[in-house]
């Protein structure tokens, strides 16, 4: 890492452990926090507010791609004041990460501008783009999407506007083998913030629009409630053939299960009827519960239920959807009810010190696709800490989305704002377990969180780990939505014999 981010780290720590607060308000958290997780490396990203990163091996080097919510900093590379966009670093060494270029983003503030939303693909994975080239995608703001050339992550070129003129952006999701895109948009003739347009970015020059897709009663023309808006899909491509997705943040959540092949070659019509087609099921949670990311955990093995057997034409308990009758169950010869599927639910916290329900993790149990059912839930203790007294948000935001089988079906990584990061086990769905953590340190840059207006108003200083990942090597990637940074982080202890290195 570089010097002068090795000091800041070590400053900031250093003033921790002498309980030195900095004078913007009470900070309740100062030094580092961790168990069985510790850091490897860290940059401040200029200081600008983080969303997104993803971390793409680009022959023997591996790249963090890192977007931003709205706001403008000094560029010390340029020397020049810009508005905040995508940060790219150079992480093959993650003890000595090294800032790369800025991409600046629309201007704006907060969520109206930025570019929070980054997704990388290799051209010779894309069936028809350039095989020597490597290509971003990522929103500018709230008004399009992009498609940069970071064959050279120091010379970024753009390529192509895929869309714009909308109202919003959000959580994007790019299927490197096929090149569909799910791009999250608010396209002004529909009635919600935030849909779905479905491109064919195959070759990235050259975008091909596929549909929209949305839930009945947000397309132009109808009528009555408006279903909350959609926050993110995550696609398992053609040959698990599902996209799961998830509507609404912090409150009336929808997890909706949707048939791929029927959502890109069905009807595409925006109608109530065409767009329930391709779905296999809707699940609206309850209305304090969000939805902000929906990651599906397929195929577990749950030892406990190794030795529990489900023979084909089993007789099932009548149930009230049945109207009280017997059923069969359909269910392979000799198949143990130990393999199910799960879909790993995370709602977002919105607001400051605990002024809002709860959110945390929720893991379905999706085994019977048409009927989901809550099967667990995690969410960290706020008395263990005080993190409500802390400042900032106090719960979950999302959880890593990368497959990498070191970790999946393993362990997930939630991001839980001023409670850092969470390792949990979740190898057995029905009980997940933290088995580690890491609460960064604040900085000179990490800045403040308030409640009440006016002459009540009190602010903290706070972490705020916004965003998680892991690259397939197993580091661990957190970025803070209040300016502190990214911080690069491994697994200790107990902790890493659960993952699969």
């Amino acid at each position: 890492m570089r010097r002068s981010h090795l000091t800041a780290a070590m400053v900031a720590i250093a003033l921790g452990a002498l309980g030195i607060i900095r004078d913007h308000g009470v900070a309740a958290q100062q030094r580092a926090e961790m168990h069985d997780m510790q850091l490897v490396g860290f940059n401040d990203l200029q200081a600008r507010s983080a969303y997104q990163p993803v971390i793409h091996k680009q022959g023997d080097r591996w790249i963090a791609y890192i977007g931003h919510h709205g706001g403008s900093q000094l560029n010390p590379l340029t020397g020049k004041q810009e508005s905040n966009g995508t940060s790219i670093l150079d992480v093959t060494d993650p003890k000595r990460p090294k800032y790369l270029v800025h991409v600046p983003g629309e201007p704006g503030q907060g969520e109206a501008g930025g570019a929070q939303m980054v997704r990388v693909c290799d051209g010779r994975e894309l069936p028809r783009a350039d095989r020597s080239k490597v290509y971003l995608l990522r929103t500018f703001g709230n008004s399009g999407h992009e498609v940069w050339d970071v064959t050279e992550p120091t010379r970024p070129e753009r390529v192509t506007v895929v869309v714009s003129g909308l109202r919003q952006t959000h959580k994007n999701w790019w299927e490197c083998d096929t090149g569909i895109a799910y791009l999250i948009s608010g396209d002004p003739a529909w009635r919600t913030t935030r849909m779905t347009k479905i491109y064919d970015l195959s070759d990235p020059a050259h975008p091909v629009f596929i549909r929209d897709f949305g839930l009945p009663g947000q397309q132009p023309g109808s009528t009555g409630p408006v279903p909350t808006e959609l926050h993110g899909p995550i696609s398992l491509g053609p040959k698990a053939n599902r996209v799961y997705f998830g509507y609404g943040t912090g409150v009336r959540g929808i997890v909706q299960i949707v048939d791929r092949e029927k959502l890109l070659n069905g009807p595409k019509e925006p109608t109530d009827e065409n767009l329930v087609y391709p779905q296999i099921t809707r699940v609206d949670l309850p209305p304090d519960v969000g939805a902000h990311t929906a990651f599906p955990l397929l195929g577990m093995d749950v030892a406990e239920f190794g030795m529990q057997k489900a023979p084909t034409g089993r007789r099932a308990a009548p149930s009230a959807a049945d109207g009280g009758h017997d059923h069969e169950v359909s269910v392979p010869a000799n198949q143990t009810q130990a393999r199910r599927d799960f879909i790993a639910v995370v709602g977002e916290t919105t607001a400051n010190e605990c002024f809002e329900n709860r959110q945390m993790l929720r893991m379905l149990d999706a085994t019977v696709e048409t009927r989901p059912f809550g099967a667990s839930s995690f969410t960290v203790p706020e008395s263990s800490r005080d993190y409500c007294s802390r400042g900032g948000r106090f719960g979950t935001h999302s959880s890593n989305e990368n497959f990498t089988p070191i970790y999946y079906k393993r362990v997930l990584f939630l991001a839980h704002f001023n409670a850092g990061v969470r390792a949990v086990d979740i190898r057995d769905p029905f009980n997940p377990k933290e088995i580690a953590f890491y609460v960064p340190a604040i900085t000179s840059k990490t800045d403040k969180r308030c409640v009440g207006t006016g002459a009540d108003e009190k602010c903290k200083v706070a972490i705020q780990t916004n965003n998680v990942e892991v690259d397939d090597r197993g580091y661990i990637y957190i970025v803070d939505r209040a300016n502190t940074g990214m911080h690069i982080l491994e697994l200790t202890g107990a902790a890493r014999s659960v993952a699969r290195f």
